[in-house]
């Protein structure tokens, strides 16, 4: 068996190939036409999206020339130049890593090297789309690398392992370029192993399908039904067709296997023997009936072979039902998703919320296989949306599966969802629960310093933990750092909000009212005062003790809602009307008559005269009839309701586009089982490392163990270990490198 042939059988190994290599043995030669023209079979599956990499439209297969370019680093082109600057800056920009491509495409011709150096960059940043693997895999065949070809699939299906489109590509080019059936069926073997009970696995069986009818393997064929049908897949009602039309044609003794005719005839002799065949008969209809004994066992009783046939038969019509009645109860959710590979494009709402009622009612089902299996597959479609990694990292931690959790995080934080705060706000949380208190404060420096600079909600979080750790002086230390970097800022938004969260926190820790003012004062030197900053100050000023500061207060408060065409950022005339409401609703619970009507008489000035002529004629007679105290009653209900002191801080302008507070904490727990999500390869991360700096997989992960329910070793690697590039603006800057924590984990140690 040759190298690359070894590699398909068993997985890629990082020893077994070169990585990068720039000479290509111009003597290779692609002896099969064919090689990179399968496509999956008409009907069944979902099409490959021209956005995610038209892998149908196969680059045409030619044999090297003699003036064969590898060479990288040759001139670029200004349009190439123009785009690789883009992707520099903003390495998530996907249209212009697809322009870049198809530039390069069209520029390199021969120049393998550099079309590999785009692909492997590209492919670094979005490792699930399946196409631009395919693409990838042309050009290598289209220049006679067939150890090269095995090598992008390898990565291929270590990137988007739950994609059947992928397998079946890679099952397609085994068929055409190698002979020994043991080495395909392997692999169509590793790849059932993840997604041979998806709902749209059906182009895949038929492949495996269409193989073993070629090479007329009647027992393989008739096992591989057998397993079709224990599943809920689509098209299950032409697989159960098709069988009955193979029992039809064949002789039982060509579909049973060899280990399957032995039991049968072991257990034949048993029964002649047996005090009772009516009993011997009564015990067997019993197991047909529930369905729970082996196909072999089934099949062992009948003195004819019409009657043994039958038998074969019903066992399979039998798992052919129990498959049919729970496809009733997932057809819906599967009819929902329309997109079920990834793109960066968003998702609609609808499908969003498919996605977790389908999650609810598999979890609600307890096996634990089809939670893990459908959680991958929804990873595959809503990559880009941290809630799911927060609920799958949760669901797992719940089943007790904490290795399978870490992956999960370790995925979303290093690849997935690196650039959204979420993540990493979930990621130092569920850190600091665990006792990985390093991990945690790697976290929050991550978003300091990379994802989200000057993040208020990171800022409160962080302090708030080191102050539970009893670090005061560390947490007070995380406030001043932020404000000292803010102060640097011309018209920092953040810098008002700092100061006024950094004087409460230091209030409600210390309980030291003049320090917490004194912060107050410092803030009043460097920001101008602004809507939040006043709603925060005085809210600040009713968790004090008396005696309130109202003659401090009521200067700012009057400076702040009296318009002034001088001062830059003036707030506008609603919130500043509304600063004046809040005020007076603070002053008449802590102020007297004077300072209330000051300031009741200061609104009606200020904002009584600008309202509009058609809301005043709406107002009945009876009002203008009532007291002057009651209008001004009334003017204040008319108003947009003010906000209520105690929400003022709050309520402050959110940052980012949330949702982890509103994560639930648990999910239902399913039964624990031997089950496995994608496996990643420890080797896989020292092969990134030569392809650019573009990575962002984690490497350091330990072998997996061979799976048991296929015999090869399909082993899965780690991401390239790669810091993350600084970027222009924070929204889109890669992280850094996160300060070294625990130990990674080995991704997966099991199989299904």
């Amino acid at each position: 068996m040759g190298e690359s042939q070894a590699m398909v059988a068993e997985g890629y190994n990082a020893s077994a190939a070169t990585v990068e290599s720039n000479v290509v043995d111009s003597s290779q030669s692609v002896t099969n036409v064919s090689l990179v023209n399968g496509t999956g079979p008409e009907g069944g599956g979902s099409a490959a999206p021209v956005e995610n990499g038209n892998a149908t439209e196969n680059v045409p297969v030619t044999a090297p020339g003699a003036g064969h370019v590898d060479n990288a680093d040759s001139a670029l082109s200004p349009e190439e130049e123009r785009l690789w600057s883009i992707v520099r800056a903003n390495s998530s920009e996907f249209n212009a890593w697809t322009a870049l491509i198809e530039e390069t495409e069209r520029i390199a011709q021969d120049n393998i090297a550099k079309i590999r150096k785009v692909y492997d960059a590209f492919l670094a940043e979005f490792p699930l789309c399946y196409g631009y693997w395919k693409k990838y895999a042309d050009h290598e065949a289209r220049v006679g690398a067939m150890d090269k070809v095995v090598e992008v699939y390898e990565r291929a299906v270590l990137g988007v392992t739950y994609s059947v489109d992928i397998w079946l590509h890679y099952c397609v080019f085994a068929i055409n370029t190698y002979g020994d059936p043991d080495t395909i069926r392997s692999l169509f073997e590793r790849a059932l192993v993840y997604v041979g009970t998806d709902f749209l696995v059906s182009p895949l069986w038929d492949k495996y399908i269409e193989y073993e009818h070629m090479q007329q393997a009647w027992s393989r064929l008739a096992m591989i039904y057998t397993r079709i049908l224990e599943n809920p897949i689509q098209n299950i009602d032409r697989y159960f067709s098709n069988f009955k039309e193979l029992a039809e044609t064949r002789p039982l003794s060509e579909l049973r296997s060899a280990e399957e005719s032995e039991t049968v005839a072991v257990a034949s002799d048993a029964s002649e023997t047996a005090p009772s065949e009516s009993d011997g008969k009564a015990d067997e209809g019993k197991s047909l009936a529930d369905g729970t004994s082996e196909p072999s066992k089934l099949e062992s009783a009948g003195s004819t072979d019409p009657e043994e046939m039958k038998k074969f038969i019903g066992v399979r019509e039998a798992m052919y039902i129990k498959a049919k009645e729970f496809e009733s109860k997932i057809i819906g959710f599967e009819m929902a998703i329309r997109r079920p590979y990834f793109h960066v494009r968003p998702l609609n709402v609808a499908e969003l919320e498919n996605w977790h009622n389908y999650l609810d009612f598999i979890e609600s089902d307890g096996d634990f296989n089809k939670v893990v299996k459908l959680y991958e597959r929804c990873l595959v479609a809503c990559a880009n949306y941290p809630e799911y990694w927060i609920r799958y990292v949760l669901s797992m931690g719940a089943s007790g599966s904490m290795d399978l959790a870490d992956n999960a995080l370790a995925r979303a934080t290093q690849v997935f969802v690196k650039r959204q705060p979420e993540i990493h706000l979930f990621a130092a949380r569920l850190k600091e629960q665990k006792g990985d208190i390093a991990g945690a404060r790697a976290a929050f420096q991550l978003l300091h310093s990379e994802i989200s600079p000057g993040l208020l909600e990171a800022v409160i979080k962080h302090a708030n933990m080191e102050q539970r750790l009893g670090n005061l002086d560390d947490a007070f230390s995380v406030y001043e750092q932020v404000i000292a970097v803010e102060k640097g800022k011309e018209n920092s938004i953040l810098l008002p909000l700092l100061y006024a969260q950094y004087s409460r926190f230091s209030y409600l820790v210390l309980r030291d009212a003049e320090k917490a003012r004194k912060i107050i004062v410092e803030a009043l030197d460097h920001v101008q005062p602004s809507k939040h900053f006043m709603e925060a100050l005085i809210f600040f000023e009713t968790i004090l003790p008396p005696p309130r500061k109202i003659e401090y207060l009521d200067p700012l408060v009057e400076n702040l809602i009296k318009p002034n065409v001088d001062t830059q950022n003036t707030p506008s005339s609603t919130e500043r009307e509304e600063i004046s409401l809040i005020y007076i609703e603070f002053l008449d619970l802590f102020g007297d008559v004077e300072t209330i009507k000051k300031a009741e008489d200061r609104h009606c000035k200020l904002f009584l005269p600008h309202r509009s002529r058609s809301e005043l004629r709406k107002r009945s007679a009876d009002e203008f009839l009532s007291s002057d105290r009651t209008k001004l009653a009334k003017t204040y209900n008319d108003t947009t309701p003010a906000q209520p002191v105690s929400n003022a801080y709050p309520n402050a302008p959110a940052q980012w586009s949330g949702g982890y507070a509103a994560q639930p904490q648990a999910w239902p727990q399913p039964q624990a089982a031997p089950a496995q999500p994608q496996q990643w390869n420890p080797a896989y991360g020292q092969q990134q490392a030569a392809y650019g700096a573009y990575g962002g997989y984690p490497a350091g992960y330990a072998a997996p163990q061979a799976p048991t329910p296929v015999p090869q070793a399909a082993a899965y690697g780690a991401y390239p270990a790669q810091a993350y590039p600084a970027a222009a603006t924070a929204p889109v800057a890669a992280p850094v490198q996160q300060p070294a924590a625990a130990a990674p984990q080995a991704y997966y140690n099991t199989y299904y």
